[in-house]
């Protein structure tokens, strides 16, 4: 019989009570404790699971393999810290930390105490956005809307780092170079942060990629669009469907070759099922970590470097 999987989970808000609920039904994980610091909710939800519950995240230190964090980005840097340091395996809800110097810090700590250290950018488990990457050898030009209906969370941060930052980590993954040129531009609506947002990046090997964010849509939009030498390739982000348009045959008589187009409708899972099960692969030390803390690093600098820019462009509406 397999041994299973210890693991905790810090923070059970909206989000961490949906990453309780996989790791109970998940056969090769124990959920033994989970912690925040609102006794009712994670005293109802431990007695739901049949684990232990706690207001204190450092209880669980000693008794998880792995645990997933799930709290306040202004909180991510202290929470990490003492499971990294004690070589537990970690799943950082995106992003990495509240800034790039703390980022560096866990990056460093993870690998000083040889921690499995996964950064939680859920839309690179996107069937979809998978089967892209796979195909995608030199993209010239992304365009990417990400479009949200406001919600009370995750007010405490921009839109860059509450949304863009998905993809800003997508559109480095596929690019895999530093861009040399960032201009960006957004727009206070709501809150006191910026709400709406456009960035464009341009890269040394001639790529561009074209991002939009919005929290403020009346409706939820998001596309990923990408354009190379092999075709153009257009993902349903929130449907799981993509669109492969490719150069064909050329007819008899005809100068110019057809167009073959594919559209596939991926088998409905959800990304945050197949992430997690990678996280325990992760910690059982059967894979490599998809996103590494370097990866979220790298989205959480690229974030930083816009919001500095944007500072002189936002605008108040």
């Amino acid at each position: 019989m397999t041994q299973k999987t210890k693991v905790g989970v810090v923070g059970v808000g909206y989000l961490g009570q949906i990453h309780a609920k996989i790791y109970h039904e998940m056969d090769n994980v124990e959920l033994v404790m989970l912690a925040d610091t609102k006794l009712d909710t994670v005293g109802q939800l431990a007695e739901k699971y049949g684990c232990e519950a706690t207001s204190n995240y450092l209880d669980m230190l000693d008794k998880v393999d792995a645990v997933s964090i799930v709290v306040p980005t202004s909180l991510h840097y202290d929470v990490a810290q003492p499971f990294l340091e004690a070589g537990v395996a970690t799943l950082m809800e995106k992003p990495i930390a509240a800034t790039v110097d703390e980022a560096r810090k866990l990056v460093d700590l993870a690998a000083q105490n040889e921690a499995p250290f996964l950064i939680g950018h859920l839309e690179r488990y996107n069937p979809a956005l998978r089967a892209v990457a796979d195909k995608v050898a030199e993209p010239k030009y992304i365009e990417v809307h990400r479009l949200g209906t406001f919600v009370e969370r995750a007010t405490d941060v921009d839109v860059i780092t509450d949304l863009m930052i998905h993809d800003l980590d997508l559109v480095l993954s596929l690019v895999d170079e530093e861009p040399d040129d960032v201009q960006a531009i957004g727009s206070s609506v709501i809150t006191d942060h910026v709400d709406l947002a456009n960035v464009r990046l341009s890269f040394p090997s001639g790529a561009v990629a074209n991002i939009t964010a919005s929290r403020v849509s009346n409706k939820r939009f998001r596309r990923f669009r990408v354009f190379g030498p092999e075709g153009y390739y257009g993902i349903n982000l929130m449907d799981q469907e993509l669109d492969i348009v490719t150069k064909g045959k050329v007819p008899t008589g005809s100068e110019f070759p057809d167009l073959d187009v594919e559209h596939i409708k991926f088998e409905a899972e959800q990304p945050l099922q197949v992430e997690l099960a990678h996280f325990i692969e992760v910690a059982q030390g059967q894979a490599m970590p998809m996103v590494t803390g370097l990866q979220g690093l790298r989205a959480l600098q690229l974030a930083e470097q816009i919001q500095s820019i944007m500072l002189d462009s936002v605008a108040t509406l």
